[in-house]
């Protein structure tokens, strides 16, 4: 017997739900090469336009200059740096948590802190709609694994009357590809009811939401009491790389304890945690940012209603138009390229079926007249569409 991977991908294709990856040839931003092809792009996360600022840049290569361009080691051999410290430092305190602790990817954060937290006798409970390494994180860890209806504090109550040994709420803040909201303050009511912990992945609402970019868990002003174990990540709204968990000294001393993607991995390159530092004190004292992000925001919502489109219940930097079709998804995708415009279509797996859709992402580096050069577009090709499908 052997693998039969051409008929895999075989199907795949003729589902059109085949993936390729696009070749990126100049920096992250609105203006980039993609494919040899210039094009202004609307599907990366960089929400506040950092990835390129001029700061950050100096801050990695003085940092690199100082401390080298590699981590040497995990960091409890001799890979925990002191801009690493100085950074799990800015972060607690930006967070209003009395420690954070870093990961080198938010994958590997959200797989450690589940599987540090519960195991067999244990319960872990997840949003259906949650990003795929929180479920992974949850079927790891051993622990009794269900999900409650998507955003639905009452189906989680339910599911809290069977949960059984020490029971962990996992949700994302802002959902990657719908853009909307966990009703944080029902699901930690629900939570401490029955005595369990709520774990939030904020990842794409850190930057972005929040009057000082704290993202959703300070846009509700909720306390480390109500969310015990708060994940971010600093690839998106801060524009560089790594993750985050942030929480209570107990909960800290224990990931690096038992943590095992923490404790067995080298540590990111101490000039990374130079730049991030850097990015945070941007996105920190640059309200400008997010109040752009705002106007454009509502600039392309109102102009996609005008359109027609079908779009999702979202306030976020993350607008989501629902297709449905794989193919006819890929077909408006395809067709706003050709027009030089790159909105990326999403399918299932990473969607439910049926589920297809252009996921389009604002950044404060957009203009008003790139997302109206984006809505024209849109325009467009979505009346060549239904035409096509008369």
């Amino acid at each position: 017997m052997s693998f039969d991977l051409n008929a895999r991908l075989a199907a795949r294709r003729a589902d059109h739900l085949y993936r390729q990856r696009p070749l990126l040839d100049s920096q992250q931003g609105p203006q980039v090469v993609v494919d040899g092809q210039p094009l202004l792009a609307f599907c990366n996360n960089d929400y506040l336009g950092l990835a390129n600022h001029p700061q950050v840049i100096e801050a990695w290569q003085t940092g690199a200059a100082r401390w080298g361009v590699g981590g040497g080691a995990s960091h409890l051999v001799i890979g925990h740096s002191t801009p690493h410290h100085a950074l799990e430092e800015a972060l607690a305190e930006f967070t209003g948590r009395p420690r954070a602790l870093l990961f080198s990817n938010g994958y590997m954060a959200n797989l450690g802190a589940v599987t540090a937290l519960v195991g067999q006798g244990d319960t872990v409970l997840e949003d259906r709609l949650n990003h795929a390494s929180l479920l992974d994180a949850g079927l790891l860890s051993g622990a009794r694994f269900n999900r409650y209806l998507h955003n639905d504090p009452a189906s989680l109550a339910k599911r809290l009357e069977k949960a059984c040994g020490n029971t962990l709420v996992v949700t994302d803040g802002v959902f990657s590809m719908d853009g909307d909201v966990a009703d944080l303050p029902a699901l930690a009511r629900e939570a401490k009811a029955k005595g369990a912990w709520l774990m939030v992945d904020d990842a794409h609402g850190f930057g972005a939401l929040g009057a000082n970019g704290g993202g959703l868990v300070e846009h509700f002003g909720l306390s480390v009491a109500q969310v015990p174990v708060l994940m971010g990540t600093l690839g998106k709204a801060f524009g560089t790389s790594g993750a985050f968990v942030a929480g209570s000294e107990e909960l800290i001393e224990s990931l690096i304890q038992f943590a095992r993607p923490y404790i067995y991995t080298t540590s990111q390159p101490p000039a990374l945690a130079c730049a991030t530092l850097k990015s945070l004190e941007l996105l920190r004292t640059e309200h400008w940012r997010r109040e752009h992000l705002n106007t454009l925001i509502n600039q392309f919502r109102r102009g996609a209603e005008q359109i027609g489109l079908q779009l999702m219940d979202s306030f976020t930097p993350i607008q989501p138009i629902l297709m449905g079709d794989s193919a006819r998804a890929l077909r408006l995708s395809q067709r706003l390229r050709e027009r030089g415009l790159l909105v990326t279509a999403i399918r299932p797996p990473t969607v439910p079926a049926g589920g297809a859709r252009l996921r389009v992402t604002l950044s404060a580096a957009h203009t008003e007249a790139q997302v109206q050069l984006l809505l024209s577009g849109l325009d467009d090709c979505w009346r060549e569409l239904e035409l096509d499908d008369a």
